[in-house]
């Protein structure tokens, strides 16, 4: 039976960058599919610093502009991991009608019913300090605004998130993770997703 070709665009978690899905993006590619792996804004290559962003839309506007710019007929597959999660659900909120499916790959699923931050807020308060490691959180805003980034730390890299990947692998994102916020301050003010929007895909 013949798979059915799509256009799969990859969002990648917290502090990393289009490069994480360096091993699928091929994978998928020699199955006949279009892949597109995106930089959110201040990640990978993309040329902006995480304190020029405030909100998860700042964040966004890569996948944002992404979308934008499909035609109006194309549908895709979007593919989010970890905090990507959140990416994805600003995209289906604006956009439902361009997207086939969302998949959530160990993502945050937010929900239309309470407030943006909500399963952020009950992540971490199940998350206790020793569970972060050498995870780092800096405050970067302002009294009246304030803003906290989260660079990922090496052992954190090595024991938590890449435990079973080889040293080749470890080194990679080692050398690739960027500081980046969970934008929680802006989360628990405003309630991005709707059952009309984010809750029709």
């Amino acid at each position: 039976m013949e798979v059915m070709k799509k256009h799969i665009v990859l969002v990648h978690g917290a502090c990393h960058g289009s490069w994480c899905w360096y091993k699928l993006k091929p994978l998928l590619e020699a199955a006949g599919h279009t892949v597109t792996a995106l930089d959110m804004a201040a990640s990978g290559i993309d040329v902006r610093k995480i304190e020029e962003l405030r909100t998860l839309v700042d964040y966004t506007v890569p996948l944002m502009e992404f979308m934008e710019c499909l035609p109006q007929e194309e549908k895709v597959i979007l593919v989010g991991h970890s905090y990507g999660g959140m990416n994805l659900a600003l995209a289906m909120e604006k956009y439902p009608k361009k997207i086939f499916v969302a998949v959530y790959l160990t993502a945050i699923l937010p929900d239309s019913a309470h407030m943006s931050s909500y399963v952020l807020d009950k992540y971490l308060e199940t998350t206790t300090k020793e569970d972060w490691l050498d995870t780092q959180f800096v405050s970067y805003g302002t009294p009246e605004e304030p803003l906290t980034s989260m660079p990922f730390g090496p052992k954190f890299l090595a024991q938590k998130l890449y435990q079973l990947c080889s040293p080749e692998d470890v080194a990679l994102a080692s050398s690739l993770v960027r500081p980046t916020s969970l934008f929680i301050e802006d989360l628990s003010k405003v309630k991005y997703f709707t059952d009309e929007g984010f809750g029709s895909v």
